[in-house]
């Protein structure tokens, strides 16, 4: 039986539930291929884990429907200098279980962030210190001047220290470690919903905080999430009306969903790119038949695994034309894209590929396993499965494991894989987000928290370290390109698509379509 975990709201809480206007109360069915993977705000950097902790954990800082920047937990702010910002404090707000918010849940939020086991350290990643001036004023004391630091707060969410405390939860979850604490099972938070039951893989249901700071503009009172991996289920669930809406419709059921009368899709493309990671750091490869080598350290080698990758075909029939091909790290609308890093590295070319291999002595080959997710992004298990077979036409000979996703990611977080295939979304709409987890050398200030392949380059890595501190947009867009383009002109990891991330829902259904796949219920009217 899966574990049940209940977070139980103080009595003012319960009455706030019960207190809800009933006439407009609604559920909102949701159904998704993967679950969350913990309820500590700050242990996982995982889009569907935010898309439901964003609702019951608030930041300083937050996007518009327009994802203009604008006052959450904070009403102000001022740039003392370059290197101090005085944020003011909404006042009035209360935590779920009515105790009142001040800058101390701040201090320690943030300081908790920036603290490992945090898997958010990339939200905080230039602050040096958090002061507080009185109850309801912090200045973030910065290491250096931050062109991006308010996008950057818009992932930092607040906790109230003195729940924390009481529940032995200073420190984060250590996910990677497969620690459980009672943050990762239970919640406290100041934001539209409030947490009341989680079952692991089986449903995760949220109630509406009528006692919310700010006001929705939706009907949406309860939020039950059900996870559901297979493809051909969730369709299914949704066409018979066991669930109402999804973000991640199967590109072979969209025809099938058009055409069903009583549902719709939203259009739209996700911010979130899809890769190849590579070990290019072990001096030898586990399993690869190769003793005292790791292939894929030679440049030669990753762009023969490159060539060997027919993205237009995948997008043609794996993707069935859901997907727009990827020649860089970043989607089209994120800052540091552009047309001339779009055009592929090396053009698609089997024998060409396989010379390459001979050429930096590999003329047979060698052994690989992949490791994908298999329920987390559009088709991976397909993608992986296709890749698996691209890369044994050019004597790779590769095997492929596909695991949930809450297995995988701690193995690309610890750097256990040969080769992966990982997918990225970018909360600040900014290529510095991309090249800082998934480009930059592992290091304890949060850079490559993702880099499973641990790419380690001195020079890539001194440009990424520019980007965090460059004022001047036109010297900080040169070295961005500079960066993205090192990493492609090197095949330290191989793009394969964007993903257009179409939503799925009942007719009925009013809501906002998000970039960043993250549902805001609080806009969502269902009829």
């Amino acid at each position: 039986m899966a574990k049940v975990s209940v977070f139980r709201p103080s009595a003012l809480a319960l009455a706030v539930l019960l207190c809800a206007g009933a006439a407009q109360a609604a559920t909102l069915r949701w159904a998704g291929a993967n679950d969350i993977l913990t309820l500590d705000p700050h242990a996982q950097n995982h889009q569907t884990t935010h898309a439901f902790l964003q609702q019951v954990y608030e930041p300083l800082v937050r996007y518009g429907k327009d994802f203009q920047l604008e006052p959450a937990l904070a009403t102000k702010w001022t740039e003392v200098s370059p290197t101090q910002w005085r944020f003011e404090l909404r006042k009035g707000v209360k935590f779920h279980d009515g105790a009142p918010f001040t800058a101390d849940d701040v201090v320690f939020s943030l300081t908790r962030i920036m603290t490992p086991p945090s898997n958010m350290m990339s939200a905080t990643q230039s602050i040096k210190e958090v002061k507080k001036v009185d109850d309801f004023t912090v200045d973030l004391i910065l290491k250096g001047p931050n062109p991006i630091l308010l996008r950057e707060l818009t992932e930092a969410r607040i906790m109230n220290k003195a729940w924390a405390e009481k529940n032995n939860a200073v420190k984060t979850q250590d996910y990677a470690g497969k620690e459980e604490s009672y943050s990762s099972r239970n919640t406290n938070g100041t934001g539209s919903f409030i947490a009341v039951s989680w079952q692991p893989d089986v449903k995760l249901t949220l109630k509406k905080n009528a006692a919310w700071w700010d006001k929705p503009t939706g009907n949406v009172d309860e939020i039950v999430f059900t996870p559901i991996k297979s493809a051909a289920t969730r369709t299914a669930a949704l066409i018979s009306n066991q669930v109402d809406f999804m973000v991640d419709p199967p590109p072979q059921d969209q025809e099938r969903i058009k055409k069903t009368a009583e549902l719709k899709l939203l259009e739209g493309t996700e911010n979130r790119t899809i890769y190849l990671g590579l070990d290019v750091f072990r001096d030898e490869l586990p399993g690869a038949g190769t003793p005292g080598k790791n292939p894929m350290k030679d440049v030669r080698v990753r762009k023969a695994m490159y060539m060997a990758i027919d993205t237009e075909g995948l997008h043609k029939r794996t993707m069935r034309g859901m997907s727009i091909t990827a020649g860089t790290m970043v989607a089209p609308m994120v800052h540091g894209w552009s047309k001339e890093l779009e055009e592929r590295a090396a053009k698609y070319d089997v024998e060409g590929a396989k010379k390459l291999l001979a050429e930096a002595g590999y003329p047979n080959g060698f052994n690989l396993k992949l490791e994908c997710p298999n329920d987390r992004y559009v088709n991976d298990e397909a993608i992986c499965q296709a890749v698996t077979a691209m890369w044994t036409r050019i004597g790779i000979k590769t095997s492929l494991q596909a695991t949930p996703m809450a297995q995988f990611v701690t193995r690309v977080m610890n750097s256990d894989p040969n080769a992966y295939l990982f997918g990225w979304g970018v909360a600040t709409f900014d290529a510095l987000y991309s090249l800082d987890a998934l480009i930059h050398s592992k290091g304890a200030a949060g850079g490559g928290v993702y880099n499973g392949g641990r790419i380690a380059d001195k020079e890539l890595d001194a440009k990424i370290d520019a980007l965090k501190t460059e004022t001047d947009t036109a010297k900080r867009d040169a070295l961005m390109n500079d960066a993205l383009k090192m990493a492609k002109d090197n095949f330290y990891t191989i793009p394969v698509h964007h993903q257009i991330f179409p939503w799925a829902m009942r007719k009925g259904i009013e809501t906002v379509y998000r970039a960043d796949a993250r549902p805001i219920p609080a806009w969502t009217t269902v009829k």
